[in-house]
């Protein structure tokens, strides 16, 4: 048998000689004489522990970090505005605490006194130097510079940018070829996992935090297509477009929202998936914009009181609460009430699934729809179309008539909505849930998270009739007083779609 002492677990090596030596008393070795000097803590192999077997990510760090940049953005002088319609959260919408994109913010943004800098992150995607980063630090650039690790800056032009899922397309000239960073299946991600943020936060540059993955599929209501990876790594304001990354040094994610009552890390971050992410930067790169299909209907969650209503087992699908008039859904006969279970196939679990596979339908294409009506499954063949401005896949923000031509998009206000809005126990009206920064109802003052409630002091009591109302107001006299609550707050604001007003 060896005498060698067990992988990991060594003992100091005078105490070691003592105890093999036969016929010497214990009181030998538990109080050795006063000159004799004990053992060091933390010299020779005695202080290796658990805590020396744990991972190094310094090899991985140092292969991808050459391909992480930040960007520093001069913005175009239209702040107030981008601030009403950013894609930040604003103050009084769901989250008390305060869910805070890693940069701007209505609550944050200065008066529009002109150009304004923004700092964030991202990485390159290729050799030729394309640069992925969030729409939020980018979609409003008016000059883009991007910062290597080794200092040197480069100028930057936007390729494309799409708000819906806050992604934006950069690109460098490059003299040489780049290093470059390749996406991850985020699908093998899994709660437990570690991962590793780099990016830039605060401007301090190229910085590492390590974390794990916290959970998976988080819905932030923050746009149609929530899919989150939450993060408990260390991440802050001008991390946003930097990547996450899996212990291969795969991107799994890129980093965009926090959750926060200061505005700094308190260990809830938020990155979007890179499966998502995926087919969106390669529309950008094709096309420098992305086409989703489209069905045409509004639909809402099903609570556990609506699936007892309608005899299931456990709330899942996606009820429909309104069909777009000639849309796709309409043709096919799907009706308000309906519930949808599955598409092509693919069961929906929640509301927010319906969307996602839309979207990711090929215009024109045909797509078969489980619903359940009147306690019987039915199958219905849809023919997606392409979604027009101002729309989600599944219509469920539904921008009506009325609110496209303010620039705004309508929903329905629930009272769980209504209660995290502050507002009075049966408030009625129809709730502003995206606002156009360049649209009339932004320069009204209009803002994501007011709740319409009269119409030329006339009550409404959901989206369908404020976008009709609406319809009708801006058809006959081309203006209309509009009663907004926001958060328990009411005033009136007068919008006109006349040139000159508004």
């Amino acid at each position: 048998m060896s005498n060698q002492p067990e992988p990991g677990i060594r003992a100091p090596g005078a105490v070691h000689r003592i105890l093999l030596a036969a016929g010497i008393a214990a009181c030998a070795v538990l109080a050795p004489p006063a000159h004799a000097q004990a053992p060091s803590l933390n010299q020779g192999p005695a202080a290796e522990t658990a805590i020396d077997r744990l991972p190094s990510f310094r090899p991985m760090v140092e292969k991808v970090m050459p391909a992480v940049v930040n960007i520093s953005v001069i913005e175009r002088a239209d702040t107030e505005q981008t601030a009403q319609a950013g894609p930040g959260v604003p103050e009084g919408m769901p989250y008390d605490e305060m869910l805070r994109r890693f940069f701007g913010g209505p609550d944050q943004s200065p008066p529009d006194l002109g150009p304004r800098m923004a700092l964030g992150s991202g990485f390159i995607i290729s050799a030729d130097g394309y640069v992925v980063t969030n729409n939020h630090v980018a979609g409003d650039a008016e000059k883009v510079t991007i910062i290597f690790q080794d200092g040197s800056r480069h100028p930057g032009k936007v390729i494309g940018t799409d708000d819906k899922t806050d992604l934006a397309l950069l690109k460098i000239d490059a003299a040489s070829p780049l290093p470059y960073l390749t996406f991850g299946d985020s699908d093998d991600a899994k709660p437990g996992d570690w991962v590793v943020a780099v990016g830039n936060p605060f401007g301090l540059g190229g910085s590492v935090s390590a974390g794990i993955i916290s959970a998976r599929g988080r819905d932030l209501h923050s746009g149609p297509y929530d899919d989150f990876l939450q993060l408990d790594a260390p991440i802050n304001r001008g991390n946003s477009g930097g990547p996450t990354f899996n212990t291969r040094g795969e991107v799994i994610g890129i980093n965009t929202a926090i959750l926060s009552p200061s505005g700094g890390s308190v260990g809830i971050g938020f990155a979007i998936p890179s499966n998502l992410a995926k087919s969106v930067v390669a529309q950008l790169q094709a096309h420098g914009k992305v086409t989703r299909g489209w069905l045409g209907v509004a639909i809402q969650e099903v609570t556990p009181d609506i699936a007892t209503a309608l005899g299931l087992k456990e709330p899942q699908g996606a009820l429909v609460t309104d069909v777009t008039e000639g849309g796709p859904a309409a043709r096919a006969g799907v009706k308000p009430g309906d519930l949808i279970e599955a598409y092509d196939g693919q069961p929906i679990r929640q509301s927010h699934d319906l969307p996602k596979l839309v979207a990711d339908t090929g215009v024109g294409k045909p797509a078969r729809l489980t619903v359940r009506r009147g306690g019987k499954d039915e199958t219905l063949t849809v023919s997606i179309a392409e979604m027009p401005i101002d729309r989600t896949a599944s219509g469920s923000s539904g921008a009506e008539p009325g609110g496209a031509a303010l620039g705004l998009a309508l929903s329905d206000l629930t009272p769980p909505l209504a209660q995290q809005l502050h507002l009075a126990d049966g408030t009625k009206g129809a709730l502003v849930v995206a606002v156009e920064r360049d649209g009339v109802a932004a320069a009204a003052g209009i803002r994501p998270g007011d709740v319409i409630e009269q119409i030329d002091q006339e009550p409404v009591r959901d989206a369908t009739a404020a976008a009709k109302r609406l319809t009708a107001a801006l058809e006959h006299d081309k203006r209309a007083l509009l009663l907004i609550d926001r958060a328990g707050q009411r005033r009136f604001v007068a919008v006109s779609t006349e040139k000159g007003h508004g």
